[in-house]
């Protein structure tokens, strides 16, 4: 019979005063308490935070402007070399034909990431940005993740916050918070040697933060990280948002390991099961983020309305081009209409939002 000191119940009232969970609270949660228990703590979490019992989604278009990339991650699939023929750059016009596409859907968000392109300058970026905003203003340029950021601030012999603010004098309004993998060096060191650091990740984002910009926060797990590690990345987060405020949302997902070099070593990847107890966790551990989104992208339709039952408020974005997920075996698709019908189906009223989850139309 559990004691009325038990570790649980401190949880459970420290969760009740909206006081934030320590490491060993983290770890407790994670190593000790039954899934379907942990999923419960989510969702009880959720309706406090989001007591309409609404699922957000946004329409978006992932446009990968590039697979060039330096970095040659041992966790991506989606990466070539400069000197590959399968090697791409996309046009101007090819670009501005996707946005044009994704206004046509009533899109509202432009998620463009690439590689780490050793020969693409700011000034590319300003050029097209500025095209973008001037072209489609209806769009939100969501872009660029804080590796490439860095990159074009170091290419550039700029600092970090002189390079932001030109990004953003020429249409950036929002920064995605890919690249964060696994907040620890050591894990980082092993799948992606020569991707910046945590640290570097983190200033990228509060400066972002501190120019008015928002941000959003990721994790990809099941990539060799150990739980202490992977709660060290919450916490991580946990303390930036702390500090600058400005993440509107998290996002995790498992690694996906078909076609990479780091899928020899690690097979089978993470669980269902896994995943789920992630975005419980997330969503106790991370008492200052509102919004925790569900990937449908690589878990699919229906572990992502699993995961609304177990703290996800937020279905993330339509999708209507996704490239890296897919080169590593993993393609799942969504329609509008289908995601809609998802979220209902779940229980939950669907809700179309901008980035910075503006209601548009409810449903």
């Amino acid at each position: 019979m559990t004691q009325p000191d038990s570790e649980l119940d401190t949880i459970n009232t420290a969760l009740a005063h909206d006081i934030p969970l320590t490491r060993e609270q983290a770890l407790y949660l994670y190593h000790e308490v039954p899934l379907l228990t942990l999923g419960r703590m989510g969702a009880a979490r959720r309706v406090v935070l989001h007591p309409k019992a609404e699922v957000s989604f946004v329409v978006d278009r992932n446009v990968n402007y590039t697979n060039i990339c330096g970095c040659q991650c041992r966790f991506c699939a989606f990466y070539r070399d400069i000197s590959d023929p399968q090697g791409y750059v996309l046009s101007t016009d090819e670009i501005c034909a996707k946005v044009q596409e994704l206004v046509e859907c009533d899109g509202t968000q432009l998620l463009m990431q690439g590689g780490i392109h050793p020969e693409l300058p700011l000034s590319w970026f300003e050029e097209l940005f500025t095209l973008l905003r001037q072209r489609f203003p209806s769009v939100q340029i969501h872009s660029l993740s804080p590796a490439e950021v860095v990159h074009l601030a170091t290419h550039a012999g700029l600092g970090l916050r002189e390079c932001i603010q030109r990004l953003q004098s020429a249409g950036l309004e929002s920064i995605p918070g890919g690249g964060a993998e696994v907040l620890v060096d050591a894990v980082r060191s092993h799948i992606s040697p020569n991707k910046i650091g945590w640290r570097k990740w983190a200033e990228v984002m509060e400066t972002a933060h501190a120019l008015g910009m928002k941000t959003t926060a990721t994790l990809m797990f099941g990539c060799g990280e150990t739980p202490e590690q992977l709660i060290e990345h919450l916490l991580r987060v946990r303390e930036i948002q702390t500090r600058s405020g400005g993440f509107t949302a998290f996002i995790s997902w498992s690694y996906q390991p078909d076609n990479t070099e780091l899928g020899r070593e690690i097979s089978a990847g993470a669980t269902g099961t896994d995943y789920l107890r992630v975005v419980a966790l997330s969503r106790l551990v991370l008492h200052n983020i509102p919004n925790i989104q569900a990937s449908w992208v690589t878990q699919g339709a229906r572990m992502a309305q699993v995961a609304l039952r177990f703290g996800a408020n937020d279905m993330g974005g339509t999708m209507l081009e996704e490239n890296v997920v897919a080169a590593a075996g993993v393609s799942f698709r969504m329609s509008q209409a289908e995601i809609i019908h998802l979220i209902r189906s779940a229980g939950f009223t669907p809700v179309r939002r901008t980035t910075g989850y503006q209601v548009l139309e409810r449903y």
